[in-house]
């Protein structure tokens, strides 16, 4: 004979077979719930162990430094520094570049290495050719992305504009640095690998060419282990202030290094909050399948207590349920979040240049992934397996008794009359079972929720594209200086090719104090009115250009804890390097990235100078651009030029496509969770009313007004909790959009959701109801009528 427990699993392959749709659809959830949470914390894991190795293996600086000019005796005081390892002094320089087969004009970064190729700070990972040759002053080594970018060649040649003259420059290696993880100029926020590259030269022949002969203008450092960072920083401006320091910072504020810890502070926000969701909704799930269960097999639960089965073994059973859904949903959901995630830290390299990546999904992450499911399945199925435990078997033998009922309130109203008896049914059983119409509501909802979360980062990054590329950057072309040229300029760019307007502007590098808060940046004067670049509030209406005083970004300024009226220290890093005491006297709303803004006019005479200009903003006719780009090729004075266009391509290619990918596999989830919670609801009345439904077929209505009532209560459900889902996703939303990872100093995502979304979300869950309806309705012809006729007794 078989065993006890061998009885009950027997009866537990039956259950599951029996339950086999129901089951299904929660394994589906518990299998999103887990591949969101695998795919999330494996590339994040993934990403960052890449990035440490890397940066230990390759010896990626702790503060970094640049100034005008120092003697390279300096170097010597500040390996002096308590707190200093290692230290490199270098000669960096920006060039304007002429490259094959693009039309306009590049910019790149030269940057000094040892003549004979030895270990240093910010080392190079040699992808490619050779290094340089002592002696060649025409020979460099440039970045992979911006080679690729081009289909550039080993031996190509680019031309760059050095002290003011053309002179070729040949590739012959091809390299990465940790230095560049995220290649991108210092005056935008986004790469841009055709118009941007970073190259590496011999030390003697790029001082030479810069006139910095036993000089530098840049310096990285290391610390030794607990060294204080920003003593060192403290010191080593103090040491390089009167050589033009430019303002020292550690490597939490290096560009490139930001972006990525950024991103991957995002990574794993997301990989916290989501798959909770997910799985919050399976244990809900759970919980209603096995109450359902519970409460159909009241009678053999009484059967089993009555020949000897103990509360041990009957919750044992039940729960041996919750493990096969989670065991399958494990064993699903890894294999995906396995998958997915490979290929999420693949796309990752689009933008992150790492030599390597190995992708890491460890013993402990998949251990984790199922103890994590297992939790919330059990806490869902808990009090279901409780009810079916304490339940005596005398009482579980008897029929549950008949449910009170009373007029409804569309009863008292008097409205029945104008419904058919098959409507009256449906709303008699919604509002004569309040707590079973809350939970099905309640579990639409959340597929609903989940729909407008997911369009919401899409809304979000929508939104910065408009503000920040439509309403903010109006110009078509920023021209940047190599040095802060006269008043004249103006006049002279107006004449270039194809120029219809041009608003100069004035950039100096400070470093802004408010207590004992600061941030090194650059304060923008701008014409006024500014109508090229616009300064907008939280409302996007435009902000006049106070005469004088200091606007910050709404971000910036949280970051120093300043408000309007504040004064604040702006210590100036170029010319005479005055400390000024400037009032705050306004707040912009900006997207992407931090700013400090003042009239032109008023920075000007802080400065103690005429008119003055670091760059200008120009709008272009466009049918001339090649022929501007020929003549700003020929202008050593420009140190770099920037498309809005090219800006807002380099966004969508960047944030918005790495947000995209994310934002598909939350949509996609959320349609299933949708379809698989609307069918549990639909299949559980069902299975609740099979004997309701069997009995009006027997006094006469027909298989499609039982459909009717079946699918017509379903209906009326998933209405109701459409507008459910929409509060439920909005507040969701919202917790989500306060996140550390929605409110980055490199970019914020706002906080809309278009009505579209709503629209959206209440589509595909009608689509997911009728789909279902048309599942259950099939399912009804194969009602028992013989059953009604049996009692129980």
């Amino acid at each position: 004979m078989p065993s006890i427990m061998q009885t009950l699993d027997l009866k537990l392959f039956r259950d599951l077979k029996g339950l086999r749709g129901q089951v299904i659809a929660i394994v589906v959830i518990v299998a999103c719930g887990i591949a969101s949470l695998v795919t999330m914390v494996s590339t994040y894991q993934s990403l960052l162990l890449s990035q440490e190795r890397y940066y230990s293996q390759y010896r990626f600086a702790d503060v970094f430094g640049q100034l005008k000019r120092a003697p390279n005796g300096v170097m010597e005081r500040i390996l002096e520094i308590p707190g200093v390892g290692q230290g490199q002094a270098r000669v960096v320089a920006t060039v304007t570049l002429d490259v094959p087969g693009l039309e306009d004009p590049a910019s790149g970064w030269l940057i000094s290495i040892p003549e004979q190729r030895q270990p240093m700070l910010n080392d190079l990972v040699l992808r490619s050719g050779r290094y340089i040759q002592p002696g060649r002053a025409d020979e460099v080594i440039a970045s992979v992305a911006f080679v690729e970018a081009n289909q550039l060649a080993l031996g190509d040649t680019i031309s760059a504009v050095i002290n003011g003259r053309w002179q070729p420059l040949r590739i012959v290696g091809t390299a990465l640095s940790p230095e560049y993880i995220y290649e991108i100029s210092g005056t935008e926020l986004l790469p841009d690998n055709r118009r941007f590259g970073v190259f590496w030269m011999g030390r003697e022949a790029l001082a030479t060419a810069f006139d910095l002969d036993g000089a530098f203008n840049d310096v990285a450092l290391t610390l030794t282990t607990g060294a204080n960072e920003q003593a060192v920083i403290f010191r080593l401006d103090q040491i390089l202030d009167r050589y033009g320091g430019l303002g020292a910072y550690g490597r939490e504020n290096q560009l490139s290094h930001r972006f990525l810890s950024d991103d991957l502070a995002g990574l794993q926000v997301m990989a916290l909050i989501l798959p909770l969701i997910f799985l919050g909704i399976a244990a809900f799930l759970v919980n209603l399948v096995l109450a359902r269960l519970v409460s159909t097999q009241r009678d053999q639960i009484a059967v089993l207590k009555a020949f000897g089965y103990g509360n041990w073994g009957v919750g044992l059973h039940f729960f041996k349920l919750v493990a096969v859904v989670v065991g399958l949903g494990s064993a699903f959901g890894i294999g995906v979040g396995r998958w997915w995630g490979a290929n999420f830290t693949e796309f990752y390299t689009q933008f992150y240049q790492f030599p390597s990546i190995e992708y890491r999904a460890g013993l402990g992450l998949m251990l984790g992934a199922v103890g994590v499911s297992a939790i919330a399945a059990a806490t869902g199925a808990f009090k279901a397996v409780a009810g079916a435990v304490s339940l005596p078997p005398a009482e579980a033998m008897r029929p549950e008794p008949p449910a009170s009922f009373k007029p409804t309130l569309i009863e008292h109203l008097g409205l029945q009359r104008w419904l058919s008896p098959a409507g009256r049914i449906i709303l008699r059983n919604v509002e004569r079972r309040p707590a079973q119409a809350a939970m099905a509501v309640l579990g639409i909802g959340l597929a609903v929720a989940m729909l407008v979360v997911g369009r919401y980062f899409s809304d979000g990054i929508d939104a910065i594209i408009d503000v920040q590329f439509r309403t903010v950057q109006r110009e078509d072309v920023t021209l940047t200086f190599t040095e802060p040229l006269p008043g004249r300029v103006q006049h002279d760019l107006a004449q270039l090719p194809g120029v219809l307007r041009v608003e100069p502007f004035r950039n100096v590098p400070v470093r802004l104090r408010f207590e004992q808060r600061s941030r090194l940046g650059g304060i923008v004067g701008l014409s006024s009115p500014s109508t090229l670049r616009r300064l907008i509030d939280s409302d996007l209406q435009s902000v006049p250009l106070p005469a004088d005083g200091l606007v910050l970004t709404t971000k910036l300024a949280e970051i120093l804890q300043a408000q309007v009226g504040d004064r604040l220290t702006v210590e100036v890093l170029e010319g005479a390097r005055p400390v000024l005491s400037v009032p705050l006297v306004g707040l912009v709303d900006e997207l992407v990235g931090l700013a400090m803004y003042m009239d032109v006019t008023a920075l000007n005479t802080l400065m103690q100078e005429g008119p003055t200009y670091s760059g200008a903003y120009l709008t272009v006719d466009l049918l001339q651009m090649p022929s501007l780009y020929e003549q700003i090729k020929q202008i050593p004075a420009v140190a770099s030029m920037a498309q809005r266009e090219t800006a807002l391509a380099q966004f969508e290619d960047t944030i918005a496509a790495t947000s995209g990918v994310m934002n598909a596999m939350i949509l996609l989830f959320a349609c299933i969770i949708a379809v698989g919670v609307i069918y549990n609801a639909a299949r559980i009345a069902l299975s609740e009313r099979s004997r309701e439904l069997a009995t009006l077929r027997i006094i006469g209505f027909t298989q499609r007004e039982i459909a009717f009532i079946l699918l017509g209560e379903q209906g009326v459900l998933t209405l109701a909790a459409i507008p459910v889902g929409w509060a439920l996703g909005y507040g969701l939303a919202w917790t989500l959009n306060q996140s550390p990872a929605q409110n980055t100093e490199l970019f914020r995502v706002p906080f809309i959701i278009q009505p579209a979304s709503f629209v959206f979300a209440a589509v595909v869950t009608g689509v997911a109801a009728i789909a279902s309806g048309l599942l259950i309705a099939r399912q009804l012809g194969g009602l028992d009528l013989i059953a009604v006729l049996k009692t129980r007794e």
